[in-house]
């Protein structure tokens, strides 16, 4: 059996998890690198050159990342190809994106357009549960625990709530202008996007 033939599935995020992934590279100055040699070398960087510490990260062997690094394997499997993808975006430009984090929980806030079924929970309320498509601002408050909530390896389920309360603020209260008391409950997101 081939190195190949042996890695394991590629791990699947949820769509918040996806969402904020993509509105961190939105922010970056500059593409990242595109090819496989070009994504194993960055990483290796950030591995301080530990082709076996690389190897385990991507779930291959270290012979692999030896091959792709020389150049003698080019094209990625699927799940290796996912996989570089995402370690290499996660590990580029930091400085730019602790910028545009720490400017999002302190003073900016950030964008969140959802669609999801939202359920509801206020005494005297009569608006059924039902899928809405929902676009507002987040306030720094609720985009710091957000981001703290991703920064410490959150699960989909633990920024349920949090994305939920965000948008109960901002939107269905108006920043506790209305509806006090109301609560709402994120369930069943079909697409998200966040922008920062």
């Amino acid at each position: 059996m081939s190195d190949h033939e042996q890695q394991q599935p590629a791990p699947r995020r949820g769509k918040v998890l996806e969402a904020l992934a993509r509105a961190e590279r939105r922010v970056f100055t500059r593409p990242a690198p595109k090819s496989a040699k070009a994504q194993v070398k960055f990483l290796l960087t950030r591995a301080k050159g530990s082709t076996q510490a690389l190897a385990e990260r991507l779930g291959v062997s270290r012979r692999t990342v030896e091959r792709y690094r020389a150049g003698t394997l080019t094209t990625p499997q699927k799940r290796l190809r996912a996989a570089l993808v995402e370690e290499t975006e996660s590990e580029w430009q930091p400085q730019v994106r602790a910028q545009v984090r720490q400017q999002a929980a302190t003073s900016s806030g950030m964008m969140v357009d959802v669609t999801a079924y939202f359920g509801f929970t206020c005494t005297g309320s009569s608006d059924d549960g039902r899928e809405r498509q929902i676009t507002t601002d987040i306030s720094p408050y609720y985009a710091k625990q957000i981001l703290d909530l991703q920064e410490a390896g959150a699960t989909e389920e633990d920024l349920h709530p949090i994305v939920a309360e965000a948008v109960t603020e901002s939107y269905f209260t108006e920043w506790g202008t209305r509806a006090d008391g109301l609560r709402a409950d994120l369930i069943n997101v079909q697409a998200i996007e966040f922008m920062l």
